[in-house]
């Protein structure tokens, strides 16, 4: 394995990642509220990462676990390391919102103000607002012998309140909770202002009016993120319930994180350190506004000028000339041969979506199996596997109910399914279904023909519209043989199925592509066409971090294209000097993860859903397929070709520190144009 000094830590690199989101929201080459829509997303993305990676972290120093990771850091070594990171880039994100943003935008008219820059008009009208539908909501927490300190829910926004008794001196600590059901920034009056107030200024600025009677001494934002990581028994006999009971206990993890107001006293930091039982290495102290993920509400505004240019995406070339909603016409152009779809470029709806309510209504359908990780919460998809089963087809639901921070809808949706009559599996114990998968079985005159989509991404229809993803829908007989294997085991017992187009993790997936790649070291050592190209979200396993180094110490030319986290080191001398590492982030998110082995010039490409991760190789049913069809190879090596040229702008890794590269092409804006132009 490699030694620790040949690996980055996967925390570090994560905050890299985000760092580049940063970036973006930085670059003033990109639409204003797009800028503002990263910044949200940065902000987002740091929630998370504190709720499971950095409460795993406490974790192992809560239960006294010393030894060192594969980077060579002990949990309190990586603590250390990841709190001064995010203390960094919170502070930088915090300030560029506040010095740059609102200047920004207060250019193109839309000001984000505070209650002494209302006029009277505005002020009126606010308070207004206040009385009628802020303040019956409110719930004022006073903490006294009688009132135990309350309970601060995970990432909700509070209001400290110090109040102080106007005949004995007393002073009291109370709490207001800003309610996450109200609209964050509050217009400032009803005729289409753009001038916005923050909740929390307007209930600061009205606290006398909760404790009538009392001095306000003082007030301060605070925000607490809590440790939300599940712990789900995978051995109970009801999986469902007990995902139920763990999501229940879920929001009263411990506190990993407390938000604080810049400025604020120090007695009462004290005071809430002390009852959140947090310690002052986890406090950030930050200028306010706190939560910038609530700025979605301003990047929302309808003001096409600051947004990217509106992009259609278009139905693919085989299905543009066929009527989508004739089931006939539809399965009669994917029997003309496989169909390769490149979202949000082509369109999800058109070609997915249409595939499973054709499948739905379609009287020559026998039985459809789908399994869904994550969808949409009016899902068409869902609709039309309720659809087909009330119509009394054979419907199979493989639903993966612990998606992170998605396992409530999951379990929605999985209720409503079986109610319906559709047959609801939750796949393989210890093992969580990530495989993007569709298979329909359809009578023929020539008998039964089975129909399928392999894809990288999940059935949602809305997140495809701006997720980068691949998909296939095929009528080939021994792809869809593969998936009926697999759905057979995912259903029932079947764990010795082999496959001819599809790589699966646990069984195949790692040792099948650690095999292409030692083919590719055999094949540079003897002078055949040899190279490594992957796309990717995140390459962690140190197996497959190994193989590379060994593959670049052969000759082989190994390049990466990683949108994410990635622990692998380029441009060791003697260890990874062959290996280039680049990262794309833009207007969509990039999502699909493309293999591409030389082969000594039989070039193979394998799509799917599968990172270089262990929880991916071996704790998951991922799935890989290969493209045979050479038009659709030379689509994929277009991908590479463009994603890794000097004059595509993207993100360069030098040993561990990543440097952005602005060049003259975007990749998302050629695809667009190519797409556009057909």
């Amino acid at each position: 394995m490699p030694k620790p000094g040949e690996l980055i830590d996967r925390e570090l690199s994560w905050l890299s990642f985000n760092e580049r989101v940063l970036e973006l929201a930085q670059d003033s080459d990109i639409p204003l509220l797009e800028r503002l829509r990263f910044m949200a997303i940065f902000a987002n993305n740091l929630d998370e990462f504190f709720m499971v990676r950095v409460a795993s972290i406490l974790g192992k120093i809560e239960n006294e676990i010393s030894a060192s990771n594969t980077a060579g850091f002990t949990p309190t070594q990586l603590l250390s390391a990841v709190t001064a990171k995010a203390r960094e880039l919170s502070k930088r994100h915090a300030d560029h919102f506040k010095k740059d943003l609102i200047a920004d935008l207060r250019e193109h008219k839309i000001e984000l103000i505070n209650w002494h820059d209302l006029n009277e008009d505005e002020s009126a009208y606010v308070t207004k607002i206040f009385r009628e539908r802020i303040f019956p909501v409110l719930t004022p927490l006073a903490v006294d012998p009688s009132h135990p300190f309350p309970y601060i829910s995970g990432l909700s926004l509070n209001l400290a309140v110090l109040v102080k008794h106007p005949n004995t001196g007393e002073e009291y600590f109370a709490r207001v909770k800003v309610p996450p059901i109200l609209a964050r920034f509050i217009a400032t009056s009803s005729t289409g202002s753009r001038r916005f107030i923050p909740l929390e200024d307007v209930i600061a600025i009205h606290l006398q009016e909760l404790f009538p009677g009392m001095n306000i001494e003082d007030h301060y934002t605070f925000r607490v993120t809590r440790n939300e990581d599940l712990e789900l028994e995978e051995e109970s006999e009801d999986l469902l319930t007990s995902l139920e009971q763990e999501l229940a206990r879920r929001r009263f993890g411990p506190p990993v994180r407390l938000e604080i107001e810049e400025g604020i006293d120090q007695e009462l930091l004290s005071r809430l350190c002390e009852e959140l039982k947090i310690n002052s290495e986890s406090v950030f102290s930050l200028p306010t506004p706190l939560d910038l993920t609530a700025l979605n509400r301003i990047a929302d505004l309808d003001i096409p000028e600051l947004k990217f240019r509106p992009f259609k995406s278009r139905t693919a070339a085989s299905l543009s000339e066929v009527d989508s909603g004739d089931p006939e016409l539809f399965f009669a152009a994917i029997r003309q041969g496989e169909i390769l779809l490149h979202h949000p470029y082509e369109s999800f709806t058109s070609s997915v979506v249409q595939f499973l309510q054709n499948a739905a209504q379609d009287p020559q359908v026998l039985a459809i199996k789908q399994t869904l990780y994550r969808t949409s919460g009016d899902s068409p998809i869902i609709e039309a596997l309720i659809e087909a089963a009330e119509a009394g087809k054979q419907v199979l639901a493989v639903i993966e109910i612990r998606a992170r921070f998605d396992e409530q809808a999951n379990v929605r949706w999985a209720r409503k399914l079986e109610a319906a009559g559709v047959h609801v599996v939750y796949g393989l114990m210890n093992l969580k279904t990530h495989a993007k998968l569709s298979l329909v079985v359809r009578d023929e005159a020539n008998g039964l023909r089975r129909y399928c989509h392999v894809g990288t991404g999940n059935y949602n229809p809305k997140t495809a519209r701006f997720y980068e993803d691949l998909g296939v829908i095929s009528a080939d007989p021994v792809l869809t043989e593969d998936l009926s294997k697999l759905f057979n085991q995912l259903s029932g017992l079947a764990p010795a199925s082999t496959y001819s187009r599809l790589l699966v993790a646990p069984r195949s997936l790692r040792s099948g592509l650690l095999e292409k790649i030692e083919n590719e070291i055999k094949n540079a050592k003897a002078g055949k066409p040899a190279g490594i190209q992957f796309k990717l979200n995140s390459l962690l396993d140190e197996e497959f971090v190994e193989a590379l180094y060994k593959a670049s110490n052969a000759g082989v030319s190994v390049d990466l294209v990683i949108r994410g986290i990635s622990s692998i080191r380029p441009g060791i001398k003697g260890i990874s000097e062959n290996i280039k590492v680049r990262s794309i982030l833009g207007r969509f998110l990039e999502h699909s993860r493309i293999y591409h082995f030389v082969n000594a010039g039989e070039d193979e490409y394998w799509v799917g859903s599968a990172d270089l991760m262990h929880r991916n190789l071996d704790r998951r049913v991922e799935s890989l397929m290969r493209v045979d069809k050479s038009q659709h190879k030379d689509l994929l090596q277009e991908i590479f070709e463009v994603s890794l040229s000097p004059h595509t702008s993207s993100w360069h890794q030098n040993d561990d520190k990543w440097l952005r590269h602005k060049e003259s092409e975007d990749i998302q804006e050629f695809l667009m144009q190519k797409f556009l132009n057909g």
